[in-house]
């Protein structure tokens, strides 16, 4: 698993014989969240996640049907990490390499173009930052902590 993110909801999905990309939705399970500081908008996908799983639930217009409207439904994903099992829904963790069959499209058809994931800056994170590199990001704040042992305002707006 080594550099490769955990699938997560929103994640951007595409098919091979589709003509545009729609959003997973995760509804297996509703306890499990995953680089969500609050905890309520990234659920982790998991291969259990299968069916019409997808915000609008097409991928546009299906070259194997002569272009005909998609409808996306997943009967499997493959490549899913094998050592994490959610208690919830007994899912293994959907990988960003990890693809899913569709009956029309045929094995692994449907890949994961963007995990969901995204980064988030927090108040932590800037403590933990090198200072020199954020006077040189930001040359105009002042990191450091005043003599009396008190942040900076400008550390604590931030």
């Amino acid at each position: 698993m080594s550099g490769k993110h955990l699938v997560c909801q929103g994640a951007t999905c595409k098919c091979n014989f589709g003509t545009t990309p729609d959003k997973l939705m995760v509804k297996t399970q509703s306890k499990r969240y995953v680089n969500d500081e609050a905890g309520s908008k990234k659920l982790t996908a998991t291969h259990v996640d299968i069916g019409s799983t997808f915000e609008k639930n097409t991928f546009g217009s299906c070259a194997k049907m002569n272009n005909k409207p998609c409808t996306a439904v997943v009967t499997q994903w493959s490549g899913y990490y094998e050592k994490i099992t959610l208690e919830d829904n007994n899912g293994k963790a959907l990988l960003e390499d990890s693809k899913a069959t569709c009956p029309i499209g045929g094995q692994d058809c449907i890949t994961i173009i963007k995990h969901g994931q995204t980064a988030e800056v927090s108040q932590q994170s800037v403590k933990d930052a090198d200072k020199e590199v954020l006077a040189e990001l930001c040359p105009f704040i002042d990191f450091e902590k005043e003599e009396d042992g008190e942040e900076d305002e400008s550390l604590v707006k931030l």
